[in-house]
């Protein structure tokens, strides 16, 4: 019997520890909404929303070459928009590619939140990436971000309805 091959999560041959600006997407398992709700168009985040939020600084704080250009924490998932800059690190700093520092922040967050006594909390398996190409498409993801609460009722990461 032959196996089905998996759909390739990354673009095949490409160095995803190049500098460039990346927009990630990460879920909850089975998008729970874990990180809080939307109310009035304003993202209310719960402990452990306000624990996604400051990984997401420690992020940038951690690796000097990353550069956090926008981010949201909504409900039941993860919006961050970043850069890889190399021009500012040492020669002898190993530069991580987009997975180890997705995986970085997902473990680091998970334990946080696991501390903080909700030990049922999962990720959703792997993340969504993009490679931004250029200024128009920049700007369409960094205001898709900003605007990401208020459109949420449209979100398609919305599937579980919750009465706040």
């Amino acid at each position: 019997m032959e196996l089905k091959s998996r759909k390739r999560n990354r673009k095949e041959g490409f160095d995803y520890s190049s500098e460039q600006i990346y927009f990630v997407t990460i879920c909850t398992h089975e998008k729970t909404h874990d990180f809080g709700y939307v109310k009035n168009g304003c993202i209310i985040l719960n402990k452990n929303g306000k624990i996604a939020e400051d990984q997401i600084r420690w992020l940038e704080e951690q690796h000097s070459y990353v550069s956090l250009h926008n981010a949201v924490v909504m409900p039941n998932h993860v919006h961050i928009l970043f850069g890889i800059d190399v021009k500012y690190i040492f020669a002898e700093t190993k530069i991580k590619s987009v997975s180890e520092l997705i995986g970085a922040y997902k473990t680091t967050t998970s334990k946080l939140i696991h501390l903080s006594g909700n030990t049922e909390f999962k990720w959703q398996r792997s993340f969504h990436d993009h490679i931004v190409r250029d200024a128009y498409g920049y700007e369409n993801i960094y205001r898709y971000i900003s605007e990401n609460p208020v459109r949420w009722k449209m979100d398609v990461h919305n599937i579980i309805e919750i009465n706040n």
